[in-house]
């Protein structure tokens, strides 16, 4: 029996469901493809942003570091020409011309020296009394500044730090100031102004904006010039107020948002800063911070370089994608497959080389960028072992980048004489204990000399936030060490010439004030023996008892002068103008000026004047000037009158004046520029000393010596004392009070 045939199959059943899981197969596999896609879109727009910020990061802090650098740089200076002898005199003596030219002579040498770009002496009110730039149109002197925060900062004892627009010049920079301090009390205020275009001025060069805005958010430093002084924030009506008062922005400053918005993102380390606008591009913006400042730095990258590597993703992947589906064909399209495998093989080995090509003129432009810099970059890693370092770092120090990378403590640079020091630093750093406000440290260069450095040292992190080591950037500041010492030898030398000074006007004032009593001891003695060989016996008597006056005379000046040196008050008692110069006329100039064949006139004021004065030290000083203008009119040609030394008494609202006059050859403009300076005489066995310690002596009793010209020849040397029942004036020169 033969079997029943096969039952035949309905015409297509067979390949129905052969077809049907091709379909669901190839559907499966472009789905797969297109979460493959997708996928590589995010992660390499993952990558890139990651990147992006990485660079940020990096950027952010290495402009932080220049700009604190800049900022931080002159906050010397201010206090250091606060301490200057002359910063305080000035602003004891504010009225005095030759003290105002030495302290500005003075701040115009350190300014240059420094490098800074003013530097001024203010009074407690804020009135500019000496400027590093005095000769300028633009010159600080006689401008107020008092309404400026650092002022008044600096008024309550503080330091102060201010970014505004100069009130005179117009150009913004960085204020800092100190006060000036004396016996606990401020007398004043010394600032100095910081140009920051060297930082702002290079951010123009970059294709992204970079910005820094203050505490009110305010921008005062950026990139891009017209979103200077506008603000990224609601400001409230007060402190609008309070900055116009200031006048930090400039006169005609109005509060102004900026052009842009910046949106916080919560899934990166920084924000999303949006041009206005239909349009508008789209920035990353990185914030750092500088709170020592108050200030916030603000780097940022074009947001499109993310999109395109998006973009670039998707065109691999998709290419990927298209090999997957080929291969799931291939039993169909072998050939066809193969050719456009070779094909895609082709077109991928081109986007390698041409990406590969881009990352290595990226890390080649990164690594140009690194070299670049000025300030060292140093690398280590948990154990200590030196990771990378820049070429600043290399000639810094003078090794090769590989004679350091792998080197574990100690260094080779460290300096023999410090090891100590660098162990525990190294040690205090590695376990997690860096020095937020940096540390100074002396490094040996390896030919031998020093280089002094300040380490500024943070964590390195990698790209998925793992702490694996350490950052460091090392600031060369030998330069300032060297002319910091300089400074203090200068002051050191300054010093030892003053003490020199004093000494010499203590013998040299002794020996000027003992002359006079001196000789009239030697005069009396000489009387006394000569009435004592006539036997007149009342004579002989007052003689002696004159004798035993200046004996006394002498003593007290000595006691006198070395309490005056001393700077110990002096003895101030209510005296008589007219007797103190009748006292002086009797003790020499009235027998000087016969002897010399010269005739004395005194003329008296309408009311007696009383002063509070030391006697003795106010008739030292009259005598010596009058004996100076006897000694001018003895070797100059008579007038036709005739010599003639003339005492007056006068009166002036406040004042009481004495004025010795002579017909002498006068004061050449050359002299009576430096006629009270030490040592400056036209006296071959002078010392030079006499009439600036008769006008110390005056202004140690409230009062003032000055000397000018006299109308037909001569010259006048005029002491002006505050009356005793007068209130406190304002000193004022007169008018030429000379008769004919």
């Amino acid at each position: 029996m033969r079997p029943a045939p096969a039952q035949p199959t309905p015409q297509g059943a067979p390949q129905r469901w052969p077809q049907a899981r091709r379909a669901g197969f190839i559907a499966t596999l472009l789905c797969l493809a297109a979460l493959l896609v997708w996928g590589a879109g995010e992660w390499a727009e993952q990558s890139e942003r990651d990147a992006q910020w990485d660079n940020l990061r990096r950027l952010g802090e290495v402009q932080a570091l220049a700009l604190r650098g800049v900022a931080t740089r002159y906050n010397y200076l201010p206090f250091t020409t606060a301490q200057h002898p002359l910063v305080r005199q000035l602003l004891q003596r504010p009225a005095s011309q030759a003290v105002r030219d030495a302290a500005n002579a003075y701040l115009q040498a350190v300014n240059q020296h420094a490098g800074s770009d003013m530097l001024y002496v203010m009074d407690p009110q804020g009135l500019t009394l000496a400027s590093s730039n005095w000769d300028t149109p633009n010159s600080f002197v006689h401008q107020n500044y008092g309404n400026r925060p650092y002022f008044r900062d600096a008024l309550a004892g503080q330091t102060g730090r201010f970014y505004g627009v100069g009130k005179t010049t117009g150009e913004p920079g960085l204020f800092v100031s100190a006060p000036v301090v004396e016996a606990g009390r401020v007398i004043g205020v010394v600032a100095v102004k910081v140009r920051m275009e060297p930082i702002s001025d290079p951010w123009a060069q970059l294709r992204d904006p970079v910005f820094v805005t203050d505490e009110q958010g305010i921008v005062f430093l950026g990139s891009v010039p017209d979103w200077l002084y506008r603000t990224s924030r609601p400001l409230p009506t007060p402190l609008v107020q309070q900055l116009q008062h200031n006048e930090q922005y400039g006169t005609g400053w109005a509060p102004r948002a900026v052009p842009w918005t910046l949106r916080p993102q919560d899934d990166s380390p920084g924000a999303e800063l949006r041009l206005d606008g239909p349009g508008g591009k789209r920035y990353l913006a990185f914030e750092e911070k500088l709170p020592d400042l108050g200030w916030t730095l603000t780097v940022t990258a074009d947001s499109r370089v993310v999109a395109l590597a998006r973009q670039q993703a998707w065109a691999l992947a998709t290419l990927a994608s298209g090999l997957l589906v080929l291969g799931a064909l291939y039993w169909q399209l072998r050939e066809r497959r193969l050719a456009e495998t070779r094909l895609a093989r082709i077109e991928l080995e081109q986007r390698v080389q041409e990406r590969t090509h881009a990352l290595q003129q990226a890390q080649a432009f990164r690594q140009s960028m690194e070299d670049s810099l000025l300030v060292g970059m140093r690398a280590r890693d948990l154990e200590g072992r030196i990771v990378y370092v820049n070429a600043a770092m290399c000639d810094m120090v003078g090794y090769r980048a590989d004679e350091l990378i792998g080197q574990l403590p100690p260094y080779p640079y460290w300096h023999p004489d410090d090891l100590d020091r660098h162990w525990n630093d190294s040690d205090t750093v590695l376990a997690g204990n860096a020095f937020p406000q940096g540390r100074e440290n002396r490094l040996r260069h390896r030919d031998g000399s020093d280089v002094y450095t300040m380490f500024y040292t943070t964590r390195l992190i990698d790209g998925s936030g793992q702490h694996i080591g350490w950052m460091s950037s090392v600031v060369n500041i030998t330069a300032q060490k060297r002319a910091e010492e300089q400074q203090q030898q200068r002051e050191t030398q300054l010093q030892r010439v003053q003490r020199v000074i004093t000494v010499g006007e203590m013998a040299s004032t002794l020996a000027h004030e003992l002359n006079q009593p001196l000789a009239a001891l030697v005069n009396y003695a000489a009387a006394a023996r000569a009435l004592a060989a006539q036997g007149k016996t009342g004579p002989l008597n007052d003689s002696l008892e004159a004798l035993s006056a200046q004996a006394l005379r002498a003593a007290d000046i000595v006691g006198r002068i070395r309490r005056w040196v001393r700077q110990h008050p002096e003895s101030r008692e209510p005296c008589d103008l007219s007797a103190i110069v009748e006292q002086s006329l009797e003790l020499l100039l009235r027998a000087e000026a016969r002897r010399q064949g010269i005739a004395v006139r005194v003329e008296q004021a309408a009311a007696p004047l009383q002063v509070h004065a030391d006697r003795v030290l106010l008739e030292q000083v009259v005598i010596n000037l009058g004996l100076n203008a006897l000694q001018a009119m003895q070797t100059h040609e008579p007038p036709p009158e005739g010599h003639e030394l003339r005492l007056r008494l006068a009166a002036d609202p406040g004042h009481a004046l004495v004025q010795v006059l002579d017909r002498g050859p006068g004061l050449p403009p050359g002299i009576a520029e430096r006629l009270f300076e030490p040592f400056f005489t036209t006296r071959s066995d002078g010392l030079g000393l006499g009439l600036n310690i008769c006008r110390s002596i005056i202004e140690s009793m409230g009062g003032q010596l000055q000397a000018r010209n006299r109308e037909g020849g001569g010259a006048i040397f005029e002491i002006r004392l505050p009356l005793a029942n007068a209130p406190e004036s304002p000193l004022r020169t007169p008018g030429n009070a000379d008769a004919p």
